[in-house]
């Protein structure tokens, strides 16, 4: 054999070599890099505070709602269910205000869209108005940015329950009166929790099933 002929076989011979080993590294399983690594999140115990932009313009900080339930409403122009919502809070608003009630709607949306509809229809409680700084703000509360939901929270700022998605009548009544209750000392926030959990799961699966 030819020494030309030994070298160009040699040299393939290399080369697969190469290609193999490169293939391999390739298709191996990877550790993950640490910037990759899926981060487990969850909802806070507390309110988290944030400060925002209001219809009227001064910034304002949610920790200045000092009314002893809030209701926070995260919510989009551009968002059906939301703007569906909007009459059953103003509804709620007029008649638990005086119980101690208030209705903050965070609006993750531009503010000329947000203060154009508000005016349209005419909407008469707090708004905070951010976009990337509301986005931010849905963001601590540990949740996927999915419009609407509406957190409640007790007097001590606890978080008590959390509805994603549309809010309908019967269970904005049924976490009111359980955040009362917690309010009162008439129940725990830890049993409020459980109890508010396992009744809007069975209105949701009777929606479900009347829709169906």
């Amino acid at each position: 054999m030819k020494k030309s002929t030994l070298v160009t076989l040699a040299v393939a011979a290399l080369a697969g070599a190469i290609a193999f080993v490169a293939i391999r590294s390739f298709l191996a399983p990877k550790e993950p890099e640490p910037s990759a690594m899926s981060v487990t999140r969850s909802i806070p115990e507390t309110l988290p505070d944030f400060t925002l932009a209001t219809l009227e313009g001064p910034p304002r900080a949610l920790s200045s709602f000092t009314q002893p339930s809030l209701v926070v409403n995260f919510w989009a122009t551009w968002c059906a269910p939301c703007r569906r919502e909007i009459p059953l809070l103003r509804q709620l608003r007029s008649d638990r205000g005086a119980q101690g009630v208030e209705i903050v709607g965070v609006a993750v949306d531009f503010r000329e869209d947000v203060v154009r509809y508000a005016a349209e229809i005419g909407l008469d409680y707090p708004l905070l108005i951010g976009e990337e700084d509301g986005m931010a703000a849905a963001d601590s509360f540990g949740l996927d940015p999915v419009f609407p939901f509406t957190v409640f929270a007790d007097a001590q700022r606890r978080i008590i329950a959390v509805k994603i998605g549309e809010l309908h009548a019967d269970e904005a009544d049924f976490i009111l009166d359980h955040v009362a209750k917690v309010n009162s000392g008439a129940l725990s926030a830890e049993v409020a929790r459980k109890l508010i959990a396992d009744e809007v799961s069975r209105l949701d699966a009777l929606r479900s099933k009347e829709s169906a």
